[in-house]
């Protein structure tokens, strides 16, 4: 793996500061359910994804999951370094939805190039900007959203995203993501079932009627 060929802003830092990331960074392979960051006082790096998918999460007091985001191919997570952000502190965990490549990035690098580079500092600004706004976005869906529109467009996005109508998912997962009970969700599906717009086996939810589901979400 090239660094310089996934790091975004790459063309725009002087060769000096290259460098610096190009020297510092340390290339990991994880395996799919590898936990990368476990809360505020974890402050390991950034992660700078190659390829694969990692998820980010917030858990309750009573332990429920919730996805504010996911990341990809040329994702960076600056959450995994939230020491490099002064005076906040973010309890996320991120963990590797599947086997993943990526790069880790001292925090201490970044925050030295941070504070030396209008690029970096630039960046760093817009996507803080960026992962604010899905959060407000999150918060709108679950205040104003029904549960069974929430749990429509996520099986649709998930379709999308996996490239098959057939997805492998358990019924905790799903209520992982949304933030809610599994016997909620489990409840909803067999409603969907009922209405012939999935199918349901152990493991799996099929879509059989994504035009009713899209319909469903008011698309």
């Amino acid at each position: 793996m090239d660094f310089a060929e996934y790091f975004p802003i790459w063309n725009k830092l002087t060769p000096e500061e290259q460098k610096i990331l190009s020297d510092s960074a340390v290339p990991r392979q994880v395996k799919k359910g590898t936990l990368l960051h476990g809360g505020a006082e974890d402050c390991q790096g950034l992660f700078l994804v190659a390829s694969g998918q990692l998820r980010a999460y917030i858990v309750s007091e009573e332990g429920r999951e919730i996805t504010i985001y996911r990341l990809f191919e040329r994702d960076l997570c600056l959450l995994s370094a939230s020491c490099v952000l002064q005076n906040i502190q973010f309890e996320v965990t991120i963990e590797a939805e599947k086997d993943s490549s990526l790069f880790v990035v001292p925090a201490r690098t970044y925050k030295a190039l941070q504070e030396q580079s209008a690029a970096v500092a630039n960046y760093t600004s817009q996507l803080m900007a960026g992962r604010f706004s899905e959060v407000m976005w999150l918060l709108e869906q679950i205040m104003w959203k029904s549960f069974d529109r929430r749990l429509a467009e996520f099986l649709l996005n998930e379709t999308l995203l996996e490239g098959s109508s057939s997805l492998k998912i358990t019924h905790e997962a799903i209520g992982n993501h949304l933030g809610t009970a599994r016997e909620v969700v489990t409840r909803m599906l067999r409603y969907f079932q009922s209405e012939q717009m999935v199918k349901l086996s152990r493991g799996v939810v099929e879509v059989t009627d994504s035009a009713r589901l899209r319909k469903l979400c008011g698309e």
